[in-house]
Protein backbone atom coordinates (compact mmCIF):
# COMPACT_ATOMS: atom_id res chain seq x y z
CA UNK A 1 0.00 0.00 0.00
CA UNK A 2 1.24 3.51 -0.76
CA UNK A 3 2.57 4.95 2.24
CA UNK A 4 -0.16 7.84 3.61
CA UNK A 5 1.27 10.42 5.75
CA UNK A 6 -2.08 11.25 8.37
CA UNK A 7 -1.85 13.80 11.26
CA UNK A 8 -3.88 13.13 14.15
CA UNK A 9 -4.73 15.23 17.51
CA UNK A 10 -6.90 13.62 20.47
CA UNK A 11 -8.35 14.92 23.02
CA UNK A 12 -11.64 14.25 25.79
CA UNK A 13 -12.62 15.65 29.29
CA UNK A 14 -15.22 14.23 31.70
CA UNK A 15 -17.23 17.06 31.47
CA UNK A 16 -19.10 19.21 34.05
CA UNK A 17 -21.95 16.89 34.99
CA UNK A 18 -20.23 13.29 35.02
CA UNK A 19 -18.05 11.99 38.10
CA UNK A 20 -15.96 9.60 36.01
CA UNK A 21 -14.71 9.54 32.36
CA UNK A 22 -16.31 6.94 30.34
CA UNK A 23 -14.95 7.61 27.30
CA UNK A 24 -12.13 6.00 25.64
CA UNK A 25 -9.85 6.51 22.34
CA UNK A 26 -6.79 5.29 20.00
CA UNK A 27 -5.06 6.95 17.97
CA UNK A 28 -2.46 4.75 16.13
CA UNK A 29 -1.81 4.69 12.41
CA UNK A 30 -3.31 3.09 10.93
CA UNK A 31 -6.16 2.78 13.66
CA UNK A 32 -8.27 4.72 15.59
CA UNK A 33 -11.04 4.23 17.71
CA UNK A 34 -13.53 6.30 20.36
CA UNK A 35 -15.59 4.61 22.11
CA UNK A 36 -18.18 5.68 25.10
CA UNK A 37 -18.97 3.63 27.98
CA UNK A 38 -22.44 3.04 28.34
CA UNK A 39 -23.45 5.48 31.09
CA UNK A 40 -26.54 3.60 32.19
CA UNK A 41 -24.89 0.86 32.59
CA UNK A 42 -22.34 -0.72 35.03
CA UNK A 43 -18.80 0.28 34.69
CA UNK A 44 -18.84 1.87 31.41
CA UNK A 45 -15.38 3.05 32.05
CA UNK A 46 -13.97 -0.74 32.13
CA UNK A 47 -16.55 -1.34 28.83
CA UNK A 48 -14.85 1.50 26.67
CA UNK A 49 -10.77 0.50 28.23
CA UNK A 50 -11.47 -3.12 26.63
CA UNK A 51 -12.21 -1.69 23.12
CA UNK A 52 -9.15 0.29 22.95
CA UNK A 53 -7.30 -2.34 24.81
CA UNK A 54 -8.32 -5.16 22.21
CA UNK A 55 -8.00 -2.27 19.14
CA UNK A 56 -4.32 -1.38 20.49
CA UNK A 57 -3.18 -4.89 19.61
CA UNK A 58 -3.69 -4.61 15.97
CA UNK A 59 -0.70 -5.05 13.75
CA UNK A 60 0.83 -1.78 12.49
CA UNK A 61 1.36 -3.40 9.15
CA UNK A 62 -0.98 -3.06 6.27
CA UNK A 63 -4.53 -4.09 5.62
CA UNK A 64 -6.29 -5.36 2.45
CA UNK A 65 -10.17 -4.40 2.94
CA UNK A 66 -10.97 -8.12 3.18
CA UNK A 67 -8.54 -8.38 5.92
CA UNK A 68 -9.51 -5.36 7.46
CA UNK A 69 -13.04 -5.96 8.05
CA UNK A 70 -12.64 -9.85 9.36
CA UNK A 71 -10.09 -7.94 11.82
CA UNK A 72 -12.12 -5.32 12.96
CA UNK A 73 -14.90 -7.52 13.35
CA UNK A 74 -12.83 -9.81 15.65
CA UNK A 75 -11.87 -7.38 16.99
CA UNK A 76 -15.53 -6.26 18.31
CA UNK A 77 -16.15 -10.08 19.09
CA UNK A 78 -13.02 -9.88 20.75
CA UNK A 79 -14.25 -7.29 23.01
CA UNK A 80 -18.18 -8.62 23.48
CA UNK A 81 -16.09 -11.97 24.63
CA UNK A 82 -14.31 -10.08 26.99
CA UNK A 83 -17.53 -7.95 28.70
CA UNK A 84 -19.73 -11.28 28.78
CA UNK A 85 -16.94 -12.96 30.64
CA UNK A 86 -16.45 -9.56 33.02
CA UNK A 87 -19.88 -9.36 33.91
CA UNK A 88 -20.06 -13.46 35.12
CA UNK A 89 -17.30 -12.43 36.97
CA UNK A 90 -18.93 -9.00 38.90
CA UNK A 91 -22.04 -11.00 39.36
CA UNK A 92 -20.85 -14.58 40.78
CA UNK A 93 -18.61 -11.53 43.18
CA UNK A 94 -22.17 -10.24 44.38
CA UNK A 95 -22.52 -7.22 41.89
CA UNK A 96 -26.27 -8.47 41.55
CA UNK A 97 -27.44 -10.50 38.43
CA UNK A 98 -28.64 -7.33 36.36
CA UNK A 99 -24.57 -6.49 36.26
CA UNK A 100 -23.88 -5.39 32.53
CA UNK A 101 -21.06 -3.65 31.54
CA UNK A 102 -21.56 -1.48 27.60
CA UNK A 103 -20.25 0.20 25.09
CA UNK A 104 -20.31 2.25 21.85
CA UNK A 105 -17.65 1.96 19.12
CA UNK A 106 -16.42 3.93 16.19
CA UNK A 107 -13.48 2.86 14.32
CA UNK A 108 -11.01 4.01 11.55
CA UNK A 109 -8.88 1.84 9.73
CA UNK A 110 -6.48 2.99 6.64
CA UNK A 111 -6.67 -0.27 4.04
CA UNK A 112 -5.38 -1.14 0.69
CA UNK A 113 -7.78 -1.34 -2.18
CA UNK A 114 -6.95 -1.69 -5.66
CA UNK A 115 -7.53 1.72 -6.34
CA UNK A 116 -5.44 3.11 -3.55
CA UNK A 117 -5.53 3.65 0.02
CA UNK A 118 -9.06 4.17 2.00
CA UNK A 119 -10.58 4.33 4.77
CA UNK A 120 -12.56 1.08 6.63
CA UNK A 121 -14.87 2.96 9.33
CA UNK A 122 -16.99 0.94 11.47
CA UNK A 123 -19.47 2.34 14.20
CA UNK A 124 -21.59 0.07 16.68
CA UNK A 125 -23.92 2.95 18.79
CA UNK A 126 -24.50 6.15 18.50
CA UNK A 127 -20.45 7.45 18.83
CA UNK A 128 -20.04 9.37 15.08
CA UNK A 129 -17.90 9.14 12.49
CA UNK A 130 -17.45 12.39 10.27
CA UNK A 131 -15.79 13.64 6.86
CA UNK A 132 -14.86 17.07 6.67
CA UNK A 133 -13.53 18.24 3.05
CA UNK A 134 -13.72 21.41 0.73
CA UNK A 135 -15.29 23.15 3.61
CA UNK A 136 -18.46 20.52 4.11
CA UNK A 137 -19.18 18.04 6.89
CA UNK A 138 -20.70 14.77 6.59
CA UNK A 139 -21.99 12.17 8.88
CA UNK A 140 -20.50 8.99 7.89
CA UNK A 141 -21.75 7.06 10.55
CA UNK A 142 -25.75 6.33 11.02
CA UNK A 143 -26.57 6.21 14.53
CA UNK A 144 -28.18 3.38 15.91
CA UNK A 145 -30.50 4.77 18.33
CA UNK A 146 -34.33 4.39 18.96
CA UNK A 147 -34.70 8.34 17.16
CA UNK A 148 -32.80 7.52 14.34
CA UNK A 149 -35.08 4.74 13.64
CA UNK A 150 -37.85 7.07 13.62
CA UNK A 151 -35.76 9.80 11.46
CA UNK A 152 -35.16 6.69 9.08
CA UNK A 153 -39.01 5.91 9.00
CA UNK A 154 -40.23 9.40 8.23
CA UNK A 155 -41.61 9.73 11.83
CA UNK A 156 -39.03 12.73 12.68
CA UNK A 157 -37.26 15.12 11.88
CA UNK A 158 -33.46 15.07 12.25
CA UNK A 159 -34.38 18.37 14.02
CA UNK A 160 -36.61 17.02 16.48
CA UNK A 161 -34.56 14.19 17.16
CA UNK A 162 -31.76 16.46 18.00
CA UNK A 163 -33.91 17.35 21.17
CA UNK A 164 -35.99 14.24 21.67
CA UNK A 165 -36.01 12.77 25.02
CA UNK A 166 -35.02 9.45 23.51
CA UNK A 167 -32.40 10.88 21.71
CA UNK A 168 -30.12 8.72 24.25
CA UNK A 169 -31.41 5.32 23.80
CA UNK A 170 -29.38 3.29 21.70
CA UNK A 171 -30.32 0.05 19.51
CA UNK A 172 -27.01 -1.87 19.18
CA UNK A 173 -23.98 -1.45 21.57
CA UNK A 174 -21.16 -3.69 22.55
CA UNK A 175 -21.89 -5.26 26.37
CA UNK A 176 -23.89 -8.47 27.32
CA UNK A 177 -27.50 -6.81 28.33
CA UNK A 178 -27.47 -4.74 24.55
CA UNK A 179 -26.26 -7.63 22.66
CA UNK A 180 -26.10 -11.53 22.11
CA UNK A 181 -23.18 -13.24 22.74
CA UNK A 182 -21.90 -13.07 18.86
CA UNK A 183 -21.67 -9.64 17.14
CA UNK A 184 -21.81 -10.77 14.00
CA UNK A 185 -23.53 -7.81 12.13
CA UNK A 186 -23.64 -5.64 14.98
CA UNK A 187 -21.53 -2.87 13.41
CA UNK A 188 -21.73 -1.52 9.96
CA UNK A 189 -19.18 -0.76 7.70
CA UNK A 190 -18.35 2.16 5.23
CA UNK A 191 -15.35 2.06 3.04
CA UNK A 192 -14.18 5.73 1.73
CA UNK A 193 -11.58 6.83 -0.42
CA UNK A 194 -8.98 9.02 1.06
CA UNK A 195 -9.22 11.75 -1.61
CA UNK A 196 -12.91 11.74 -0.45
CA UNK A 197 -12.12 12.33 3.28
CA UNK A 198 -9.62 14.91 3.83
CA UNK A 199 -9.79 15.36 7.70
CA UNK A 200 -11.90 12.77 9.45
CA UNK A 201 -13.58 13.13 12.93
CA UNK A 202 -14.41 10.46 15.58
CA UNK A 203 -16.41 11.50 18.45
CA UNK A 204 -18.47 10.36 21.60
CA UNK A 205 -22.29 11.55 21.63
CA UNK A 206 -21.00 13.97 24.12
CA UNK A 207 -19.58 16.24 21.67
CA UNK A 208 -22.59 15.88 18.97
CA UNK A 209 -24.75 16.02 21.85
CA UNK A 210 -23.28 19.34 22.82
CA UNK A 211 -22.03 20.59 19.28
CA UNK A 212 -24.77 20.72 16.01
CA UNK A 213 -23.11 19.71 13.15
CA UNK A 214 -22.78 23.94 11.78
CA UNK A 215 -20.65 23.60 14.88
CA UNK A 216 -18.37 20.86 14.43
CA UNK A 217 -18.33 22.20 10.79
CA UNK A 218 -16.71 25.63 12.09
CA UNK A 219 -14.38 24.72 14.45
CA UNK A 220 -12.97 21.93 11.85
CA UNK A 221 -12.77 24.98 9.34
CA UNK A 222 -10.89 27.63 12.43
CA UNK A 223 -7.89 25.02 13.35
CA UNK A 224 -5.64 23.38 10.49
CA UNK A 225 -3.84 21.47 13.15
CA UNK A 226 -6.06 18.45 13.87
CA UNK A 227 -4.75 18.67 17.59
CA UNK A 228 -5.57 22.03 18.18
CA UNK A 229 -9.51 20.98 16.31
CA UNK A 230 -9.51 18.19 18.79
CA UNK A 231 -9.01 20.26 22.16
CA UNK A 232 -11.75 23.08 20.53
CA UNK A 233 -14.08 20.47 19.75
CA UNK A 234 -14.25 19.12 23.40
CA UNK A 235 -13.43 22.32 24.67
CA UNK A 236 -16.87 23.33 22.73
CA UNK A 237 -19.15 20.58 24.27
CA UNK A 238 -17.58 21.60 27.83
CA UNK A 239 -18.68 25.39 27.18
CA UNK A 240 -22.23 24.42 25.72
CA UNK A 241 -22.81 22.64 28.63
CA UNK A 242 -20.67 19.26 29.38
CA UNK A 243 -23.53 17.32 30.24
CA UNK A 244 -21.67 14.03 29.22
CA UNK A 245 -18.06 13.28 28.69
CA UNK A 246 -16.57 14.18 25.68
CA UNK A 247 -14.42 12.64 23.41
CA UNK A 248 -12.74 13.51 19.56
CA UNK A 249 -10.16 12.14 17.33
CA UNK A 250 -9.07 14.36 14.50
CA UNK A 251 -7.33 12.81 11.44
CA UNK A 252 -5.52 14.74 8.01
CA UNK A 253 -4.58 13.09 5.32
CA UNK A 254 -1.22 14.94 4.66
CA UNK A 255 -0.47 12.67 1.60
CA UNK A 256 3.42 10.75 1.02
CA UNK A 257 5.07 10.62 3.84
CA UNK A 258 8.31 12.88 3.96
CA UNK A 259 11.76 12.37 5.72
CA UNK A 260 10.70 14.12 8.64
CA UNK A 261 7.65 12.49 9.67
CA UNK A 262 4.74 14.29 11.83
CA UNK A 263 5.05 13.27 15.11
CA UNK A 264 1.51 13.25 17.19
CA UNK A 265 3.10 12.60 20.25
CA UNK A 266 5.19 15.91 20.21
CA UNK A 267 4.64 18.23 23.32
CA UNK A 268 3.11 21.29 22.05
CA UNK A 269 1.31 24.72 23.75
CA UNK A 270 -2.23 24.52 24.78
CA UNK A 271 -4.79 26.11 23.04
CA UNK A 272 -4.62 28.62 26.31
CA UNK A 273 -0.81 29.26 25.54
CA UNK A 274 -1.82 30.05 22.18
CA UNK A 275 -4.57 31.97 22.15
CA UNK A 276 -4.74 32.97 25.45
CA UNK A 277 -8.32 31.51 26.11
CA UNK A 278 -10.42 28.55 24.77
CA UNK A 279 -12.92 29.44 22.06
Amino acid sequence: MTHVELHHGAATDVGLVRQVNEDAFLADSPVFVVADGMGGHDRGDIASSFVVQEFSRLSPGSYDVERGTSVVDATFQTVQDRLLAYDAEQRAAGAGDTFAAGTTAVVALLVAASDGPRWLLANVGDSRIYRFTDGELEQISVDHSVVQELVDAGRLTPAAAAVHPSRNIITRALGGAAMPSSVSGAADYFLLPLAAAERLVLCSDGVSGMVDDPGIAAILARYDDPRDAADALVAAAVAAGGHDNATAVVVDVVGLAHEDPYDPAAQRLSLEQKLGALP
